[in-house]
């Protein structure tokens, strides 16, 4: 049994049903029951908890051959990060109860970074579960593709991509969510000892103007990048609604610097196969 929380997002979707597809049995830990209906009609198990609520959690994973963790995302969080402490806390009392097989847990590139970043909820998160008995595989992938979700309505109105991303030639590790997800669950069905970390990447790196390129191709009309001047971004995060924009801030830094990086430059990291048109076409479609 394989219980999956965050199953309703893209990641956790795309892993129970690659487990599905392999004939495993999956439960879907979901904290509203009307969002557990769809993985019920498709033969998971349901079960109910929030990332806050150890004792849910407990129940949840009791019995589980593997548990997979998404961290809820914080895009504004507080100083200190007490909105993932909360949930670590959950989660790492919920497992040392429940005692799962193994456990996969879903963190990020950066997750090792020098600086204090938006990145460090997944530090954190690492930390709490190194000390965990049984064996714990930690996913880092790279920049979700499809964060350029944002970029679809200006690239169909104006014909430009406002990229934080910067210079626009530099090619970054990006990756598919599809491809996490399938890749998460073809590990947490392998055998391990001890704690490990998996680096994940797409097949080739991804700049500013690659991702400009691929709307190009998908809108069928010109779509330039422009790169958002870096004195401008915390006025405009702030002016978006953010509270506490420097997390993130530091987090684009860490990309464009270089300090947010795989340990050698992705060269042993798994490549997945989808690729960077693929999934703008795909957000063209569905935008």
């Amino acid at each position: 049994m394989y219980a999956i929380t965050g199953i309703t997002g893209n990641v956790g979707g795309e892993m129970a049903r690659a487990l599905l597809a392999d004939g495993q049995p999956v439960r879907a830990i979901v904290r509203d029951a009307a969002k557990g209906e769809v993985w019920a009609r498709l033969g998971c198990e349901v079960a109910l908890a929030g990332m806050e609520d150890a004792a849910a959690l407990a129940k949840a994973f009791a019995g589980a051959t593997g548990v997979f963790i998404l961290p809820p995302p914080c895009f504004d969080p507080a100083p200190g990060y007490p909105e993932a402490r909360a949930a670590i806390a959950s989660v790492a009392a919920a497992l040392a109860q429940a005692k799962p097989a193994k456990v996969l847990c879903l963190s990020t590139i950066g997750a090792d970074a020098m600086h204090d970043n938006l990145l460090s909820q997944r530090t954190l998160m690492e930390k709490a579960l190194q000390s965990l008995p049984m064996p714990v595989t930690f996913l880092r992938p790279g920049w979700f593709l499809e964060n350029a979700s944002w970029d679809v309505g200006p690239a169909r109105e104006s014909g430009v991509l406002h990229s934080f991303l910067q210079p626009l030639d530099k090619p970054f590790p990006m990756v598919a969510t599809k491809d996490v997800g399938r890749t998460a669950a073809a590990l947490i069905q392998e055998d391990w000892t001890g704690q490990r970390i998996v680096e994940l990447e797409g097949p080739a790196r991804v700049s500013p103007n690659d991702l400009a390129s691929a709307f190009a191709s998908a809108l069928g009309k010109p779509v330039q990048a422009l790169p958002v001047p870096r004195d401008t971004w915390e006025q405009l995060f702030l002016s978006q609604g953010m509270k506490h924009p420097l997390p993130r801030i530091r987090m684009l830094d860490g990309f464009n610097e270089g300090w947010i990086e795989f340990q050698d430059k992705g060269r042993r990291a798994l490549k997945g196969s989808t690729d960077v048109a693929a999934v703008i076409a795909e957000l063209v479609a569905a935008g």
